[in-house]
């Protein structure tokens, strides 16, 4: 094996928000959005076999 990709990011933008209906009662709207991360990692990727580990950074 030998490495092909290594990159620090964030890999997906995620957000919540909350709305009120007019009869009172309160919806949770989600989103995601793929970032460059997730661009060059489908890119470097694309027709390999590969395996994928992925880490959390603390802190940052």
């Amino acid at each position: 094996m030998k490495e092909i990709f290594r990159k620090d990011g964030v890999f997906v933008k995620y957000s919540e928000k909350k709305v009120k209906l007019e009869n009172g009662q309160e919806l949770t709207h989600r989103s995601e959005e793929p970032t460059t991360l997730w661009w060059e990692l489908k890119e470097a990727i694309k027709g390999k076999k590969v395996r994928i580990i992925v880490y959390e950074v603390d802190g940052e």
